[in-house]
């Protein structure tokens, strides 16, 4: 026998109850659920934070390429400078010579003229009245009077020409002074900033030394260098360049123990018989132009459209250059960098 059906008054309000037990039962897993992945948050932000990865080698190498091409022209203009005011130096001090025995002749002449002054100032009535009282006749008077009159203009005409021509010196020489005077200020200037290019440097160094420590990013020598040797004159240079590989890199030096990149090139060909201002850009101007078909050890390549930089080719696609502070002289592949230009030297 069947059971009995529940009666209409107890079935709603079982099915109310069993559904009101049932929705709070779901809120509490809900917010339960909630809870939980906010405490996982809160882990995750008041927890230890995943340390950054470092920046790779080549990542610090590049920002240290990035900086250097800031610094390597303020380096380049100090050399130039320093070599300009140099030469104009030179030309001063050979004007001033040339123009100490005219100042002498001046003053040996303006000794006379004054001498010839103090006597005339003090004596020269005395010597009239004396002349009257002592003269036959007025026209010996007359005589004795041109004489001395004609002596003082022979004197005057002679120191006159000797001022003429040292005004005309001075003149010359006016320029040249001014012309000094600033590259004298220049060279304070870039002095000046000195101790911000050595900070710098040191700067960059410090990122370097954190990615190799004190090696060096790869062999300094990663090919035969020189490639083939072109014999005479850029043969000595090419095979001077090759062989200060590994040297220090120093801005504003020449060798023999360290070098800048227009330092080095400009002191191998010097050993080559040909002389090269101690400047990427004036180098470029010194140097014939050539095409990159033309290329052969020992001729320059110029990088950066401020001519910046320059490196000496060693054949194959290969220049030997000094490139920054930290990275010793060394090899690398001609074009990683911007090449402006080339030209050879002699």
């Amino acid at each position: 026998m069947a059971p009995p059906a529940p009666s209409r008054s107890q079935s709603p309000q079982s099915a109310s109850a069993g559904a009101g037990n049932a929705k709070p039962r779901s809120r509490r897993s809900i917010l339960a659920i909630a809870l939980t992945a906010l405490a996982s948050t809160a882990v995750l932000f008041t927890g230890t934070t995943p340390a950054l990865a470092e920046p790779s080698v080549a990542e610090i190498e590049q920002q240290i390429d990035t900086e250097w091409r800031k610094v390597e022209p303020v380096i380049e203009k100090h050399n130039a400078t320093r070599q300009d005011l140099a030469a104009k130096k030179k030309q001063a001090a050979a004007l001033q010579k040339k123009i100490a025995p005219l100042q002498s002749q001046i003053d040996t002449a303006m000794n006379r003229v004054s001498d010839f002054a103090v006597q005339a100032y003090k004596g020269d009535k005395a010597s009239t009245f004396n002349a009257l009282l002592t003269s036959k006749s007025p026209s010996a008077l007359v005589g004795q009077l041109s004489v001395l009159d004609q002596f003082a203009r022979q004197q005057q005409r002679e120191v006159q020409a000797v001022i003429d021509l040292k005004d005309k010196y001075d003149a010359q020489k006016a320029p040249l002074d001014r012309l000094v005077s600033q590259l004298t200020k220049t060279e304070k200037e870039l002095a000046a900033k000195k101790k911000e290019i050595d900070a710098e440097i040191d700067r960059l160094q410090k990122m370097r030394l954190r990615a190799y420590g004190n090696g060096s990013a790869g062999p300094l020598r990663p090919a035969p260098c020189p490639a083939s040797y072109p014999g005479g004159a850029a043969g000595e240079a090419v095979k001077f360049a090759c062989a200060q590989i590994g040297k220090p890199y120093v801005w504003g030096a020449d060798g023999p123990d360290s070098y800048d990149c227009s330092g080095l090139t400009g002191a191998a060909w010097a050993k080559g018989g040909v002389s090269l201002a101690h400047n990427a850009r004036s180098q470029r101007g010194q140097t014939a132009r050539i095409s990159r078909s033309e290329l052969r050890p020992g001729d320059l390549v110029f990088y950066y459209a401020d001519l910046s930089h320059v490196g000496m080719y060693v054949g194959d696609g290969w220049i030997v250059h000094a490139s920054r502070a930290g990275v010793p002289v060394k090899m690398k592949r001609m074009d990683d960098g911007e090449i402006h230009s080339f030209g050879r030297p002699g």
